[in-house]
């Protein structure tokens, strides 16, 4: 009798195994979602929708971008691990998905064993800017602001717990400076109060800073990437300022629900890089400041491991908490 159970439970593994595959072959049939934990327009949304327009044109199916703000992204998050595992609902995900496990309590949502990396596809700066008018013209300036401690020099964000607010608070704590966080609804209005004078500092990815950088309202004191950026050529890194090893990126990957089946994973992630090789993708991701990181699932699932540990640590260190 235990032998025909065996044989039984072969047969089922080896006949859903056959059925992934035949779907995988046949797949995508329909347009494929993609959900984006953000507004439109902003860097995350721009992303997605660059990307979702090369697969569209290699896959022959729509790859059509939803927007589903709040929460922190969570209300996005738990509608993909809601969804039918069947490879049309995916998310362009960012930091948030490895910060929030730990920002938010109880943890909504396990990335690790609720979803699967399907490919890693870049990384755009976090950039530290100051107003024109503000009289901080360097990084070595700012330095030495943030170590009067009587009078914390301040700094805004797109918000508690978003990742320019924790670049800045691992840099403030490697530095050994003190800067007074100020969180706004959103890059954009952080971005008018530095440039209004109100607050001297701000904290926002590349994209988020680049027009406005251009025009002369904002100057940019460092990237903190590993590498200087296209966009800002002149600017220094955080690491070669004096702070070796140290970077931080907004990062960009596609997920989806945790049972989705392999071969649809693997055809997906075969599918993003070739569309990460091609000269319109590369270009496009350059233009908003940033760059194609092209790695395999495996890399991309270890990434989210091992930024999850270190947003774990700030947040207990620094006491973070979310809007």
């Amino acid at each position: 009798m235990r032998k025909v159970d065996i044989r039984r439970w072969g047969l089922g593994l080896c006949l859903a195994w056959v059925g992934a595959l035949c779907s995988a072959q046949t797949y995508p049939s329909k347009p494929i979602k993609v959900v984006v934990g953000y507004a439109a327009g902003g860097a995350v949304d721009i992303v997605a929708r660059t990307v979702g327009q090369s697969l569209s044109n290699s896959m022959g199916q729509p790859l059509v971008v939803e927007n589903k703000p709040g929460a922190g992204t969570n209300i996005a998050v738990k509608s993909v691990i809601a969804a039918d595992p069947d490879g049309y609902t995916l998310m362009m995900a960012a930091n948030a998905l490895a910060a929030n496990m730990s920002l938010y309590k109880p943890a909504p949502f396990d990335a690790e064993r609720d979803l699967v990396p399907v490919s890693m596809i870049g990384r755009v700066p976090v950039v530290i800017a100051t107003g024109a008018q503000s009289g901080i013209g360097s990084l070595s300036k700012l330095l030495e602001m943030g170590r009067n401690k009587a009078v914390p020099l301040s700094f805004a964000s797109p918000g508690n717990g978003s990742t320019p607010h924790m670049a800045v608070e691992l840099f403030a704590r490697a530095a050994g400076i003190s800067l007074q966080h100020v969180p706004y609804r959103g890059g954009s209005p952080a971005i008018t109060d530095t440039i209004g004078g109100q607050v001297p500092l701000v904290a926002v990815n590349a994209l988020e800073v680049l027009p406005h950088a251009r025009s002369g309202k904002l100057k940019v004191l460092a990237v903190l990437s590993p590498n200087r950026t296209s966009n800002f050529p002149d600017v220094p890194t955080i690491a070669e300022s004096g702070f070796p090893g140290f970077e931080a990126s907004v990062w960009y990957g596609l997920v989806a629900p945790a049972a989705t089946p392999k071969p649809i994973v693997q055809k997906l992630h075969a599918e993003v890089q070739k569309a990460l090789q091609t000269q319109e993708v590369r270009d496009r991701m350059t233009a908003v400041g940033g760059e194609v990181v092209p790695a395999s699932a495996e890399q991309f699932g270890a990434l989210i491991r091992s930024e999850r540990l270190r947003y774990e640590k700030l947040v207990r260190e620094a006491n973070i908490q979310p809007d």
